[in-house]
């Protein structure tokens, strides 16, 4: 780094490395899909959180207005699609190769996914907790 001057977080951050041939699988939010810990959590000293989540199966019924409690989540979508609806009164269908930033704390609902679908999945910071809420008025 320049002039070696490193934060007390940088000086705690370390090589991480995922191997998709003995993927670490975590618990996840939502019981129809599986999910891929990228191991960017530890390695980051919780700076960030790193996922691929994967459809068992296709989700017909919507998970129900929610928010998370972040700075920020980005999705990027690898296989599939997956329909959302926002606070903004934006509905959103992301197809494969489609991405999406979603703010911390901005109220969303996951409608439908395709059964192939898979994204992978980007927060910070590492932790990410989910909180369930009517639905705005806007939307």
């Amino acid at each position: 780094m320049a002039n070696d001057v490193m934060t007390l977080s940088q000086q705690k951050m370390k090589l991480g490395h995922s191997s998709a041939k003995k993927p670490v699988m975590t618990p996840g939010r939502r019981d129809f899909f599986s999910y891929r810990d990228l191991c960017l959590k530890d390695a980051s000293a919780g700076q960030m959180r790193g996922q691929v989540m994967k459809a068992k199966t296709g989700m017909t019924e919507p998970t129900g207005w929610h928010y998370h409690t972040c700075e920020g989540q980005f999705v990027y979508i690898l296989g599939g699609w997956v329909e959302l609806e926002f606070e903004t009164g934006e509905t959103l269908r992301c197809d494969t190769g489609d991405s999406i930033y979603i703010p911390g704390g901005m109220k969303h609902n996951e409608l439908r996914t395709s059964d192939d679908f898979e994204a992978l999945e980007v927060s910070v910071p590492g932790e990410l907790g989910t909180v369930s809420c009517e639905k705005p008025a806007a939307a």
